[in-house]
């Protein structure tokens, strides 16, 4: 066991890497040439809405296919089912006919669905504790909150680093576009079934209900990546050092072991980052092109890493073992504390009820 969780302390070292990185080489499941969808964004400042792409539609350029916040979503939830659960507290908040483990949550630790239960004091001194310098109260409560970052930016402005961040783009991509048209079931005008529409809300209306004919011209047709696709992957070992547990070393040491053996198990497993991503949309890896993994040192050397996930996950048992995990608890979502949250009054504790006279 203790050569086991020694294992990859020169990780850990103050002269460790600064990071560990993945780069592997993807395609759609129809073949490199394949079309595949690319993530759609809103409309935002000097932004047009669609497709993420920096450069010109006709030459180089760089489209997002998937962001760091979305890989995260899609990698965090694994501690949520079968072995990986228990690695980590399951924390449950029940909100009527729905629980909701907090892995799920849109925020994590620091969703209103969590900050209006039981949980909110707590965490709160979870959060105020990472600010003094001891990160160990929160990764009993959330601990992969200290790997895929947070922000309890409604309460007490905490702020802590994603430390694996992966981010999928593609490159030199031709963006198409589609057309389709909706036919109805039934000539529902035609046939006096409906009245013909008197101006044009009544006209929109019958569209949205699907009683007339529909064109869809031009709309996102997806893109094909001449240049390849890529997923780019990080394990910020530099911000991992920054972790402490207060003044005691040999405390530090076992809590970054801990969030290092729970990054790590996220950073090489198999299939989490890729496969469906969204409609039209699937990736594999190319199995014609090699891919890195690599330990990136501060002088910029690369020296290539080779850790299984099989690995990894036997790390990250031993080093939660000795580490502590955390309570797994189910507790009810706060009706009161939600209307006082609204209020902009979430950080007070309810008042005790006087006795009637």
């Amino acid at each position: 066991m203790t050569d086991l969780l020694t294992k990859y302390d020169h990780w850990l070292a103050d002269d460790g890497p600064a990071a560990l990185v993945i780069r592997e080489n993807l395609m759609p499941v129809e073949g490199r040439d394949g079309v595949l969808f690319p993530a759609t964004f809103a409309a935002g400042e000097n932004f047009p809405g669609g497709y993420n792409i920096d450069g010109p539609l006709d030459g180089e350029n760089i489209c997002l296919v998937d962001t760091v916040g979305s890989q995260a979503n899609r990698i965090e939830p694994l501690f949520a089912t079968g072995e990986y659960a228990k690695l980590v507290p399951q924390i449950v908040v029940a909100a009527g006919e729905t629980s909701v483990n907090v892995l799920l949550a849109g925020h994590r630790a620091g969703d209103a669905l969590v900050r209006c239960s039981e949980l909110q004091e707590e965490l709160r001194q979870a959060f105020k504790a990472v600010q003094r310098g001891d990160a160990t109260p929160l990764a009993k409560i959330a601990p992969t909150s200290l790997v895929f970052g947070v922000w309890d930016s409604r309460d007490t402005q905490a702020k802590l680093p994603r430390l694996v961040a992966s981010t999928i783009r593609a490159f030199c991509v031709r963006k198409l576009t589609r057309s389709a048209q909706y036919v109805p079931a039934a000539s529902y005008v035609d046939d006096g079934l409906l009245d013909e529409p008197p101006d044009k809300n009544t006209k929109e209306r019958y569209a949205e209900r699907g009683f007339i004919h529909v064109p869809a011209s031009a709309t996102h047709g997806g893109v094909i990546a001449t240049g390849g696709i890529r997923r780019d992957a990080t394990l910020l070992l530099a911000a991992l050092r920054l972790l402490r547990s207060g003044d005691a070393e040999s405390n530090t040491r076992a809590l970054q072991r801990y969030v290092l053996g729970l990054a790590l198990t996220a950073f090489t497993h198999p299939s989490a980052p890729v496969g469906y991503l969204r409609q039209g949309c699937t990736l594999v890896r190319d199995p014609d092109k090699t891919g890195e993994f690599a330990e990136v040192y501060p002088d910029g050397r690369r020296v290539p890493a080779d850790v299984t996930h099989a690995a990894a996950l036997e790390y990250a048992r031993a080093a939660a073992e000795a580490f502590g995990v955390g309570e797994s608890r189910t507790v009810p979502f706060d009706k009161e504390r939600a209307k006082r949250d609204v209020q902009g009054d979430g950080s007070k504790k309810p008042r005790a009820k006087k006795n009637s006279k």
